[in-house]
């Protein structure tokens, strides 16, 4: 399905009247989807999927997932969280999970970024390079 300029316009301002000092709007965010849901404006459902689509990438670039081979003591997942919150400018939240696969090393991902420093990552590197 198209969506028409309008209608992604207005979803960025939508999505922009949900900001408050440069966070995202719980609240907000509810009452735009009910107002939209009960007025029914012409192109409606495109327009809440492009909203649903902004509020998504907006919570997903506010989240970082930390993977690691084994466990991360108490000071590395802290210094992890501040250089993080240090290097995007704001605050985030941070999932950490063990993965063996991994081998070694962490992977962190936050919104589309990825950091990829495990053992397994360099180790595919070297079979391309070499291949």
């Amino acid at each position: 399905m198209k969506i028409s300029k309008e209608v992604r316009r207005t979803s960025r301002q939508l999505f922009r009247a949900c900001m408050v000092n440069g966070r995202l709007d719980d609240s907000r965010v509810r009452l735009v989807v009910n107002k939209i849901a009960t007025s029914k404006p012409r192109g409606f459902l495109p327009m809440l999927e492009t909203f649903a689509a902004l509020v998504r990438n907006e919570v997903e670039s506010q989240r970082a997932v930390v993977e690691s081979a084994t466990f991360l003591t108490d000071d590395l997942q802290s210094n992890l969280k501040a250089s993080l919150s240090q290097k995007y400018g704001r605050e985030l939240s941070l999932e950490f999970h063990i993965k063996p696969e991994l081998l070694g090393g962490v992977r962190v991902k936050v919104g589309s970024d990825v950091w990829d420093g495990s053992v397994k990552a360099r180790l595919e590197a070297l079979k391309t390079s070499l291949s």
